[in-house]
């Protein structure tokens, strides 16, 4: 199993909505996604800073997402969210409960 993260920097008056927007949108968007596993959305109310951790059952699974555009168009919705551009970070799932 393999993990992208995204870390964001959230301006702090836009979190609630990014967090609807990422509920409501990506979330969906995701499922229908060839190998993925599941998401969750970690956020810092004090900082604005988020990351979303997806999961996915293979690295070809998690790289098909990112060449078919899903991963671009999934991060370009959040773009007058942002404080500040985004970090993609690819690792494999060494332990999972």
């Amino acid at each position: 199993m393999f993990a992208r993260l995204t870390i964001v920097q959230v301006k702090k008056e836009k979190l609630d909505e990014t967090v609807k927007l990422y509920e409501e949108s990506v979330v969906p968007a995701a499922k229908s996604q060839k190998g993925y596993r599941g998401t969750c959305l970690l956020t810092d109310r004090n900082t604005g800073k988020g990351v979303s951790i997806a999961f996915w059952d293979s690295e070809e699974d998690l790289i098909a997402s990112e060449d078919s555009g899903y991963y671009k168009e999934q991060v370009s919705k959040f773009k007058d969210y942002f404080a500040a551009p985004s970090v993609r970070e690819i690792y494999e799932v060494s332990v999972k409960d």
